[in-house]
């Protein structure tokens, strides 16, 4: 084992689902990880391959049945509000850092204090790196999110915020349901959850921590898409700034975070699907601001992003393990 011993040793619970699959992918190539197991009730014993196919070839690795806590870091890829019952019911060293990609601790408790930091690295590096456990942001937040940071952070985002966005049927989880089938999903788009998504509280809560005085409406029209991976959010918003002092903005409050580019051209999914990237596109039109933001889900929508995190937790290279090829066609 002892050439194990310096790299970061890595539980995963849930691990045959789709951010369960994804950040295998990324971890069975990442250079400073040894993965300890990979634990799923349906699947213990089998061949992690077995459950993702595309894996064969890569690792021999087997799902396991027992949790180990000889491990570095515990990546939490089950479902929303199986992470608190699983915490509940698991003692897990406070050495352990625990890394929670569901949304059960992403909102903080009101006047209480939460073992959980928001891990969204362009709005809480520092606090990252310090973290006890990780609260990984939902998908839609992360797009979102990063679209509106740089206007909050210099307190200019003053008016309602119109949002439009479309996610791939991969957001929805491995579980299938009447709107997840193909022959439902393909040929076809639905809006569902309008101005109710769960996701805006946590939006709402980034916002406020740079902009504690915002308390207008985020209108917020979610999309499914027909194709399986990406998400391209269209947000505008009133705003006295010109498009070069927009840009300027933007550039400048992302300058020093890897995965998020600027530009004022247009952008489409496939520059972004498969990487940990987000692309900003950044117009003014009349005397409206007009940001598209495009991400994968899957990956900085969820499972790159907790490697990122991890990354920021552990001193390594931000982005170590995630310089990850685009499809482009």
């Amino acid at each position: 084992m002892n050439q194990h011993h310096k790299k970061i040793r890595v539980g995963i619970v849930g691990g045959a689902g789709y951010t369960g699959g994804e950040l295998l992918r990324i971890l069975v190539n990442h250079p400073d990880v040894f993965i300890t197991f990979i634990h799923s009730t349906s699947n213990a014993g089998k061949p992690v391959y077995e459950v993702h196919a595309d894996l064969f070839g890569d690792t021999d690795l087997k799902f396991a049945e027992e949790i180990s806590t000889d491990i570095d870091t515990l990546f939490l890829c089950v479902g929303h509000g199986d992470a608190k019952k699983f915490l509940d019911n698991h003692i897990i060293p406070a050495r352990i850092k625990v890394i929670d990609l569901s949304q059960d601790f992403r909102l903080k408790p009101v006047g209480l204090p939460s073992n959980f930091t928001y891990g969204l690295p362009e709005l809480n590096r520092e606090a990252i790196k310090n973290a006890r456990n990780i609260a990984n942001p939902g998908c839609f937040a992360t797009c979102l999110q990063l679209g509106l940071l740089p206007l909050a952070a210099n307190k200019v985002l003053n008016n309602e915020v119109h949002i439009t966005a479309t996610t791939g049927s991969t957001g929805a989880g491995q579980g299938l349901s009447a709107t997840s089938h193909f022959t439902w999903r393909n040929d076809n788009l639905s809006v569902y959850k309008a101005f109710e998504h769960q996701h805006l509280n946590e939006i709402g809560q980034s916002i406020n921590q740079l902009q504690p005085d915002f308390n207008k409406a985020i209108n917020f029209i979610p999309y499914r898409g027909d194709y399986t991976r990406g998400i391209i959010a269209s947000i505008y918003t009133e705003s006295d700034l010109t498009e070069v002092e927009a840009l300027e903005l933007y550039e400048a409050y992302y300058e020093h975070h890897p995965f998020t580019h600027l530009t004022s051209k247009n952008i489409d999914l496939k520059q972004v699907v498969n990487t940990n990237k987000c692309f900003l596109q950044v117009k003014k039109h009349g005397n409206k601001l007009f940001i598209v933001s495009i991400i994968d889900n899957l990956l900085k929508g969820a499972s790159g992003q907790a490697v990122q995190n991890m990354n920021l937790i552990f001193g390594l290279e931000e982005t170590a393990g995630l310089k990850l090829k685009a499809i482009g066609f």
